[in-house]
């Protein structure tokens, strides 16, 4: 029974087999068919769409085509008209550079031609000149120098006048400038004066003081004088002495030495001695002082302590009478003020203004006049050629910078003004008969008057020798050699005198 079943199992199964193979044939088949049918239905659509887009592409080139040649057209016209443009230009090129070439040659006919005229002339005018030397028995040199003698007679007095209107007119502009300039400068720097004279006098607090100074036999006297280098002088003035000497600096070391004794009381060498090197340690401390006290009036810096002691030094010196010291401080601001006005270096002025007469504080002790040695001290302190052309140029006539020309004039107004510095007698009269017997030196001069304190000379000349041209030359060549003979403080001014008189009586 149970084999019969398995075997019924089989069959079925067997069955149930066949006929699920058949349905999937006929399935696959029926599948089969439709997408045979789908593909060739498409392949149909594709080679309908093929010959639309081939169609398409063909009108499109063909209309392409038609647009090139177009074109093609145009850019050959344009090309064509381009063409004959320049073949007109070509031609009108041509057409001038013939025209050009013709010109040429014509001018080249006509420098030829101008040549030859030229040649001609010249033959004639060496012919002419030939007959002109022949008549009038002259050379061609001669003849000139007659015309021109000539000619010189005729315009010399005309020239005078108009050289004398030309310099007159921008002298007084330039004067009137330079006055303007200078009197504001000298309104704006205002000081005293003390001229410095040659002997100071000690203050004693009694006349039995005298007699302990000059010690036993002189020889407190004596010894102060040798350790000092000065005189004193014990005269019947009460209650004080004099000290003498030129040096500024071994007065004042006198009279310092004088004033430890008076207050000490002992007095004799011993302690003169140690007066003595304390006053130079207080001078030495008083130098110092008044180098940096004249730098800070003035306002600049930047200066070696070693030239600061060097311009305190000039403290203790003076220059006809005027305090070297005082008139470096007066120059360095006027300097200051002139450069402001004329738009220059301020503080450059100031320096070269402290700085100008730094030779004079050790001329004594080097050989040379004070404008080199101050050159050569500026120098080794590394000073800047700025500084260094006022120091060495300030008493030039032409100096070479404008602040040493600043310097120069306000060394002058300094030096200049009444009774900044004193002068002997003897030395006035000497520069008066100085200025004279250089104006004699000339020919053709009558008289010399110096006038003016010096300041201006009048020159009479004869008349019948020195004419208008000749005055006006020998004024010049007189201010110039007093410029290179004298030294003068300020200028000098020469005054040529030609005066003609003619008298007749009637009768």
């Amino acid at each position: 029974m149970e084999y019969l079943s398995y075997v019924l199992y089989v069959v079925i199964a067997a069955g149930g087999f066949f006929i699920g193979y058949f349905f999937y044939k006929k399935s696959s088949s029926a599948k089969i068919g439709n997408a045979a049918e789908r593909a060739d239905k498409l392949i149909s659509e594709a080679k309908i769409k093929e010959k639309d887009l081939l169609l398409k592409a063909q009108d499109k080139a063909l209309s392409i085509i038609e647009e090139s040649k177009k074109e093609e057209a145009l850019r050959r016209n344009d090309i064509n008209n381009l063409q004959k443009r320049l073949e007109q230009r070509e031609t009108s090129f041509s057409q001038k550079l013939l025209d050009l070439q013709e010109k040429q040659q014509k001018l080249y006919d006509k420098v030829s031609e101008i040549q030859e005229i030229k040649e001609r002339i010249k033959a004639v005018k060496e012919e002419q000149d030939a007959k002109l030397e022949k008549i009038s028995g002259l050379s061609p040199v001669e003849a000139k120098e007659v015309l021109l003698k000539n000619v010189e007679e005729k315009v010399a007095s005309d020239l005078v006048v108009r050289i004398n209107k030309l310099e007159n007119n921008s002298e007084d502009l330039l004067n009137d400038k330079a006055k303007d300039i200078m009197a504001l400068a000298m309104q704006r720097m205002v000081s005293s004066y003390t001229v410095e004279l040659s002997t100071t006098t000690v203050d004693l607090p009694n006349d039995e003081m005298k007699g302990r100074i000059i010690g036993r036999e002189g020889r407190n006297i004596k010894a102060i004088e040798q350790m000092t280098g000065v005189e004193i002088i014990v005269d019947d003035m009460p209650n004080a002495i004099t000290v003498s000497g030129f040096s500024l600096i071994r007065r004042h070391i006198a009279k310092k030495t004088l004033d430890y004794l008076i207050k000490d009381g002992r007095i004799h060498p011993t302690k003169i001695e140690e007066a003595v090197e304390n006053a130079k340690k207080d001078i030495a401390i008083d130098i110092k002082k008044a180098g940096e006290e004249a730098m800070y009036e003035v306002g600049v810096t930047g200066f070696d302590p070693k030239l600061v002691q060097i311009i305190g030094r000039l403290k203790y010196r003076t220059s006809y009478g005027q305090n070297a010291l005082k008139h470096s401080i007066e120059v360095a601001h006027l300097a200051a003020m002139l450069a402001e006005e004329l738009g220059a270096d301020v503080t450059l002025a100031k320096k070269g203004g402290l700085l100008h007469d730094i030779g004079k504080a050790v001329d004594h002790e080097v050989q040379g006049n004070h404008t080199e040695i101050g050159r050569d001290i500026a120098k080794k302190f590394n000073l800047p050629p700025e500084i260094i052309a006022p120091i060495e140029t300030h008493h030039n006539d032409k100096p070479a910078t404008l602040i040493s020309v600043i310097v120069k004039v306000a060394d002058a107004i300094s030096s200049a003004r009444p009774g900044a510095r004193k002068d002997s007698y003897e030395n006035y009269l000497q520069r008066l008969e100085e200025l004279e017997k250089i104006a004699l030196t000339f020919e053709g001069i009558e008289k010399v008057y110096a006038i003016q304190a010096g300041r201006e000379i009048r020159v009479f000349v004869q008349p019948e020798m020195i004419d208008d041209l000749k005055a006006y030359n020998l004024a010049r060549d007189i201010a110039k050699k007093i410029e290179n003979e004298l030294k003068y403080p300020g200028e000098i001014k020469v005054n040529v005198i030609r005066e003609t008189r003619v008298t007749e009586y009637a009768r």
